[in-house]
């Protein structure tokens, strides 16, 4: 068996295409706001590529690059600054921050109607009540991906490979609102590698490179990759062994061309919601 390879990039690139049809209609650009705190180098990059594909997209995004000696008053300020702005749809403060500022406040004082990154606590009970408004992007990403196979979800075994907050709690509810049976491992789960053969849909999340072996995966599973982690020798790989899964999943995504192309396309998707939402 091969795996059918699940390219998020043509996925992604088919629904910024259609959320730039529906900003051309519109009589005002969707304004996004990223909050940068420092200088880590993945975090440049990621926000590098939102920049560009807001922009493609007819968004009106900027980028507040704020240095890493920032006191968590100052970017508290600002966020209520951003959440005064009425040009201002969506707010996302990109994470990891400065060990000095508590993320969590920081989240938790984003106005929940503005935060597309989905990840404030009212968001986050929506979601657990199965009245979404704004979810997650990368699980909202993941789901896109999983009904771009056209395998019917109701009813299947899923294993979701860790408990964050940002992907894997998220990406369980979101599993149960399609009808799945799920199951959260994490690093606590005893025998791990038996706990992913029962799946028919794995969704790995746990940032721990090739964790996930082939002779984890069940034939002819679909498998969600959601890590990117870059190996001593310089290689950007997934949480999944790509070389071996590919010869035992029905379904695979690849690292990278997978996941993180569809996080920022749904990152765009959030903002024009909050956008159409705040006018109504």
């Amino acid at each position: 068996m091969t795996a059918r390879i699940i390219d998020g990039k043509a996925i992604a690139e088919t629904l910024r295409d259609s959320l730039a049809l529906r900003v051309a209609k519109l009589p005002y650009k969707p304004g996004l706001r990223v909050v940068r705190v420092g200088d880590d180098p993945a975090s440049g990059v990621y926000v590098r590529s939102k920049d560009r594909a807001a922009a493609a997209a007819g968004f009106d995004s900027a980028t507040l690059h704020l240095p890493a000696n920032t006191t968590q008053a100052a970017l508290l300020a600002q966020v209520q600054a951003l959440n005064a702005d009425p040009a201002v749809d969506g707010i996302l403060v990109q994470l990891p921050l400065p060990r000095h500022i508590d993320a969590d406040a920081i989240i938790a004082a984003i106005d929940p109607e503005k935060d597309v990154d989905g990840f404030h606590p009212l968001n986050n009970g929506h979601l657990s009540t199965a009245q979404p408004k704004l979810v997650p992007c990368t699980p909202k990403g993941a789901m896109y991906l999983l009904k771009s196979t056209g395998v019917a979800l109701a009813g299947k075994r899923a294993v979701v490979l860790g408990r964050s907050q940002i992907v894997g709690r998220p990406m369980a509810q979101l599993l149960l609102a399609a009808d799945c049976t799920v199951t959260i491992a994490h690093s606590r789960t005893r025998d791990l590698a038996a706990e992913c053969r029962r799946a028919e849909i794995l969704v790995a999340a746990v940032g721990k490179p090739e964790l996930v072996r082939g002779d984890w995966i069940a034939p002819g599973a679909v498998v969600i990759d959601v890590g990117i982690n870059r190996t001593a020798d310089g290689r950007l790989v997934g949480d999944v062994c790509y070389a071996e899964a590919v010869h035992s999943a029905g379904w695979l995504t690849p690292v990278p061309g997978g996941v993180g192309p569809m996080t920022i396309a749904c990152l765009l998707e959030n903002t024009l919601e909050a956008a159409e939402a705040r006018r109504r």
